[in-house]
């Protein structure tokens, strides 16, 4: 039997409550949006698209939401299930049979794999067959992990092994690979904090640094004809055709640009997903978005009072 080939897990009620505030928030924060633009402009395409972009841009953010605290509710039952696996095995050599084994493994340290620990052995003591039961488990938890660790786990019950001998072996191996999950994200530790300083502070100062040049060029040759200038000078100056709104708005794109493509990196190196590294986002927006605006005043300010 194969988990992949099993039906979604239907969401239950408190779920699907929390869906349908979800929705009802979206859609009366994206009608109060385009109330507000129609006020101001009295355009319908103008509505229209504050509507459109508003549903888009909090449907977004609550999906964002809504998939890091699956991810998180993931890692816990991922971390504790080893834990769960040896004490099941335990319970299993004292001479209990699997479902009861599996229900006074459930503790509440265990939280939110508790809750899944009792429905389980619920299901397999109501007569439910324990490899429709792990499978059904495996289905709610969502977790590539435990799927792999209950393939190996119904493999064994198939082939008639000791399934104590077996569950102790397969939470070893977790362990393991646990262990050398840390000592990898340890090793490029130094990796992550190089890309958070370079994309939130360092990059943030050359644009600001750029942006102060091209005010300052500007300003210099503003009033000076290139053709009053010596012609024998080792440099040649021209008109400058860039401006300094295009300078900072183009700077504040691609730092917002660079923090996005950034977090997936850092969540790709440190935690193995490119999701998980969008927890970072608000962090370095706010910090860059800082330091970028703030170095760019006090540089300017800088550069006003030397010339004046």
């Amino acid at each position: 039997m194969s988990l992949e080939k099993q039906p979604k897990v239907r969401l239950t009620k408190e779920e699907n409550m929390i869906k349908g505030r979800e929705k009802a928030i979206i859609g009366i924060v994206s009608i109060l949006v385009g109330m507000i633009v129609f006020a101001i402009y009295g355009n319908f395409i103008s509505t229209g698209v504050a509507f459109v972009v508003t549903f888009i841009v909090i449907s977004s953010i609550f999906k964002f939401m809504t998939s890091l605290k699956k991810s998180d509710r993931v890692k816990k039952i991922e971390d504790v299930f080893p834990d769960f696996l040896q004490l099941v095995a335990s319970n299993l050599r004292a001479g209990m049979t699997i479902d009861r084994a599996m229900l006074l493994s459930s503790r509440p340290e265990f939280a939110p794999l508790d809750e899944e620990i009792l429905r389980t052995g619920k299901d397999i003591s109501t007569g439910k067959p324990i490899e429709l039961a792990l499978t059904a488990m495996s289905n709610r938890i969502g977790s590539e992990k435990v799927e792999k660790t209950l393939l190996i786990i119904l493999s064994g019950i198939r082939a008639g092994g000791n399934l104590a001998i077996l569950l102790e072996e397969t939470s070893r191996s977790m362990r393991g690979r646990e262990f050398i999950e840390k000592k990898a994200a340890s090793q490029v530790l130094m990796y992550v904090i190089f890309i958070f300083l370079a994309v939130s502070i360092f990059a943030p100062g050359l644009f600001s640094l750029s942006g102060v040049l091209v005010e300052t060029m500007t300003n210099l040759m503003g009033g000076v004809s290139p053709e009053s200038l010596p012609q024998n000078l080792p440099v040649s100056f021209s008109t400058i055709n860039i401006s300094v709104d295009f300078i900072f708005y183009f700077s504040m794109a691609f730092i917002i640009v660079m923090d996005i493509m950034a977090s997936l990196v850092l969540g790709l190196v440190g935690k193995g997903s490119e999701k998980e590294g969008l927890r970072y986002l608000p962090i370095m927006l706010l910090l860059s978005l800082s330091i970028f605006l703030s170095l760019g005043r006090i540089l300017s300010s800088v550069v006003t009072g030397l010339a004046g």
